[in-house]
């Protein structure tokens, strides 16, 4: 079993940055894909970015291309997600994820439970 704690959310005005973080403990999660996604009010989940075991590959959803950036830090056991130019359009709650095969298609069997990023305009 994999734990993984995400922290970071709050609130932000449009334009500004945010740094979530989520930690994974339990099983080792080096050889794990982690993925990010969120989910607004009245939608549907969403995917928004995700990186391989290494770190080497990463992958972002359209929305946020150029604006968020992920990262990992395996000795930490810690996935970063850094979040530039936010919008309004950007407030969901955020979870983390892991691919605990790490091997491409991901397909994440732990979630976070969410953190709440609100970009006010």
């Amino acid at each position: 079993q994999v734990q993984l704690v995400e922290s970071g959310g709050g609130l932000v005005q449009a334009g500004g940055s945010l740094r979530l973080s989520c930690a994974a403990s339990g099983r080792t999660s080096r050889s794990y894909a982690m993925g990010w996604f969120r989910q607004a009010p009245g939608k549907e989940r969403e995917f928004v970015t995700a990186i391989g075991r290494s770190g080497d590959s990463t992958y972002y959803g359209d929305s946020v291309k150029g604006r968020f950036t992920i990262s990992r830090d395996n000795a930490k056991n810690t996935v970063y997600l850094q979040m530039n130019s936010l919008k309004p359009e950007d407030t969901a709650v955020y979870y983390c994820a892991a691919d605990s095969d790490g091997l491409e298609p991901y397909e994440y069997d732990y979630w976070g439970q969410g953190t709440q990023v609100t970009v006010s305009s």
